[in-house]
Parts: structure tokens; C-alpha cells; sequence
């Protein structure tokens, strides 16, 4: 009899933690077969890319090798897009892998499974809105975000080896004042005068570049806490990013962006971080239970609504919360929540024992204004919700992302990794400018 065939797919924060967890606890010892399945060959944690948006942290040098990382946790990596799904079968079905040139080099396969995890993360919402998917921007994968900051980087090059001229203002309008659009602002910001530092003396940070972020909401970050979003308006309208609320996106042309109001913003960027639904290929897929943003709705166990082989968890999935309206947040505190939840209900169902409901707790939210600041709550037993800012609040929102690299490599490997970063640091440009 063959071992319990796990298969997880996506590899993103929930994803690759939830692989690696099961791949410690049962693939070494043979007692289930754990297999990660992603589009890409690396992962890089999400809440990182309008960072490497704007150039500020090197992607390439932080991204975690699905195949390495296999090997060293006991589960096995498959290279494949999810295309469609057998529940009869109990089999999934990956698209054939093409290259740069558009040659198949990894061809059609299925994959079959006992218990199957969707962690296929989300995409960008365009809403239907005119123009936005042929001139917008979107920060969804690290290819996209490398794209964008090598397109700026353009921009400053040309700058700066041309004479000055009205033309060479870089305009850029954020669409969508949620973290990423808030945050991209501010890293925006802190890059123009880091290239000034780094010889890029044509250039004058306060008149060639002109940022402006539109939210259809009547204020920042709508989803959290009024107090967050006055903190950070308040700093980013000091640091000159033009701030216009209550505006509705209902064109986007090569040139710039209209709102509703028949107000014209030009702009030779457009970066479109206004909302997001799952991937499209996951709407009713195998008859599962889908909703209108494409996720599958699941119940409290994180078990899909209509298959109890099958578990969603993160940004795809719409998972309840007991006496609320709204489902748990698609945030990366809540996929790890859901992947550490998930490691112990396998661990059930494989031995036949009832598996227990998702719980989510709120433990905060943090925002990075870059280098100017940080703000955000802090929630807990002991202290309450507590607005943090300051330093104090960046040292918390960077040890967010040192947690997932502990969840993923273990406390010495996430040590020596910070030691690592400490000495590049030193060495290396604050920057990437290529």
C-alpha cells in the first residue's frame, strides 16, 4: 500500500511552510508522501515586492530554491501550472512548462493525491475597469516587480545622461491605497534619493519624480484601523506624495488615469494595487464552491465545501469567521496561521480522528513607510491593540519576515541568514541599480 499522498499546490508563504512542516513530520520517516507543486522554480515571501518594485531589496538574493528546499525537508517539488482537477480520480493536472522561446520543455502530466491543499495564492482585481490590464502595472510575482524597477530604473539612466527637459519627470500613479500601494509610495520615495547618493546628481528628487496614489475608499488602508491609515497619510503627504481619496478608476489609457469625477492623471508609470481575487482557472474548478473573486469556499476545517480530500488555505481561500460577516483576511499572518493549523488536521486525518475549525487571530498589522517610519497595532492578551510607530514598529514588521524565514529554514539557518544580510549590507549598494 502506498504512502498518504499529500500534495500541496502554490508555494507561496503558506504554501512552502506547510510543505516543509509535513515534510519534516512525516516525509523523512515514509509515512506520507509530500509534494509541493508551483509554476516557478523559487520563492520569494509577497510582502516583500513593492520593495523589489522599488529596487530596495534585491529579490535574487532572497529567494528560497523549491528544489533545494525540498531535498533538505524531505518533500518533493514538482515544476507545473494547475490546470485542471479530476475529483473522481483524485488527480490533478499540470500544463505543459514552455520556455522563453515558447518550446515545451516540461510536458502535460497529472499528479494523483489522497489529500490535496490549494494555496495558489491571488492575483490582481481589475474589475473590468477600460485599459487597466493592457497599460497597468501589477505586482503580483517577483517577475513583474523586477520588470517595473528595471522600467525606473530606465527612466533615472535617461535622466541623467540627457538634458533636462519637462519630459523627464517620472510620473507615477498608484491605484489602490491598500498596504502595497501605500507602501510602494514611500519606497518610491527613498529611492530617488538613494540614486542621488549614489552619483545620480542631475537628478532632483522633489521635482523629477511626482507620485500620486488613488483610493476609491474615503481614506488610506480602509481595511484597517482609521488611526493607521491618518499615521501614514500624515507621512506620506509630508514626504510630497499626492494623496486623493474617494476617487473611482474608470479608464486607464498609455498617458494616465481618469476618475470618475473627469479628473485626468498623467502618468508615464501606472502601477494598479487596488484589489485582488484568486486565479481565474480556480472558478468552479472539479464543481468545487467558488465565489465572485474565483476563491473556493471552504468550511471552518478549511475542507472545501463540497470534497473532504481537499483544503484550501491563504489569499484563495474563503474561509468563515465565527460571528462576522466578513471571511478571514488574505494576509500572510493568516495563511501561516491556516498552514500550522493544517499540519496537525492532516496529522488527524490520516489516523481518522476528527480535525478541529480554523481559529483566526488578529495579531496586528504593520505598514513600512520605508526608512521614515513604520506604523501599525499590535494585538495580543497581555497588551491589548496598541498603536506602535517609530522604530520600534520597523524592527517588529522586519522580524515578520526573519519568523517565515525560521518557519521555513529553522532558528540557526534564520540567525546566520540575518548575520549574512548584516555583512552584505557593508558591501553592497543599499540598492539594486541594474
Amino acid at each position: 500500500m502506498h504512502p498518504h499522498r499529500i500534495v500541496i499546490v502554490g508555494g507561496g508563504a503558506g504554501g512552502i511552510e506547510l510543505a516543509t512542516r509535513l515534510g519534516n513530520k512525516f516525509g523523512q520517516s515514509g509515512r506520507a508522501q509530500v509534494t509541493l507543486v508551483d509554476a516557478n522554480l523559487t520563492h520569494l515571501w509577497k510582502p516583500l515586492l513593492h520593495e523589489v518594485a522599488a529596487g530596495t531589496f534585491d529579490s535574487h538574493e532572497n529567494d528560497v530554491d523549491f528544489i533545494a528546499q525540498a531535498h533538505q525537508h524531505h518533500f518533493e517539488f514538482r515544476l507545473g501550472l494547475m490546470d485542471g482537477l479530476d475529483r473522481a480520480r483524485r488527480e490533478i493536472s499540470l500544463a505543459p512548462t514552455l520556455d522563453e522561446s515558447g518550446r515545451e520543455f516540461v510536458p502535460r502530466r497529472v499528479i494523483l493525491y489522497d489529500t490535496l491543499v490549494l494555496a495558489v495564492g491571488s492575483v490582481s482585481n481589475d474589475f473590468g475597469i477600460p485599459g487597466v490590464r493592457e497599460h497597468c502595472v501589477f505586482l503580483d510575482n517577483r517577475d513583474q516587480a523586477d520588470a517595473f524597477q528595471r522600467a525606473v530604473m530606465r527612466n533615472y539612466i535617461h535622466a541623467q545622461t540627457h538634458s533636462r527637459s519637462p519630459t523627464h519627470q517620472l510620473q507615477v500613479v498608484i491605484v489602490g491605497a491598500g498596504a502595497t500601494g501605500v507602501e510602494l509610495a514611500a519606497e518610491m520615495h527613498n529611492m530617488a534619493r538613494q540614486l542621488v547618493v549614489y552619483g545620480f546628481d542631475r537628478i532632483n528628487p522633489d521635482q523629477d519624480l511626482k507620485l500620486v496614489i488613488i483610493e476609491a475608499a474615503d481614506r488610506l488602508l480602509p481595511a484597517l484601523p482609521e488611526r493607521l491609515s491618518t499615521a501614514a497619510e500624515k507621512q506620506l503627504r509630508k514626504i510630497g506624495v499626492d494623496v486623493y481619496t474617494g476617487r473611482r478608476v474608470t479608464r486607464v489609457i498609455g498617458e494616465g488615469v481618469q476618475t470618475h469625477d473627469g479628473q485626468f492623471f498623467h502618468a508615464s508609470h501606472r502601477v494598479w494595487a487596488a484589489g485582488i481575487r484568486a486565479p481565474a482557472f480556480l472558478h468552479e474548478i472539479g464543481g468545487l464552491e467558488t465565489n465572485r473573486l474565483n476563491q473556493l469556499v471552504v468550511r471552518p476545517t478549511l475542507q472545501a465545501t463540497r470534497d473532504d480530500d481537499i483544503f484550501a488555505i491563504g489569499d484563495c481561500a474563503a474561509c468563515p469567521q465565527p460571528g462576522k460577516d466578513r471571511p478571514v483576511p488574505p494576509t500572510a499572518q493568516a495563511a501561516h496561521q491556516q498552514a500550522a493549523l493544517l499540519v496537525k488536521s492532516i496529522a488527524r486525518r490520516m489516523q481518522g480522528k476528527a480535525l478541529s475549525g480554523f481559529i483566526y487571530r488578529d495579531r496586528g498589522s504593520l505598514i513600512s513607510l520605508a526608512h521614515y517610519t513604520t506604523v501599525g497595532s499590535l494585538m495580543g492578551n497581555l497588551m491589548g491593540n496598541r498603536m506602535i510607530e517609530g522604530w520600534f514598529a520597523r524592527m517588529t514588521y522586519r522580524m515578520l519576515y526573519r519568523l517565515h524565514q525560521r518557519a521555513l529554514h529553522g532558528t540557526l539557518p534564520m540567525l546566520l541568514l540575518m548575520f549574512s544580510d548584516f555583512l552584505q549590507q557593508r558591501t553592497q549598494p543599499r540598492m539594486k541599480l541594474h
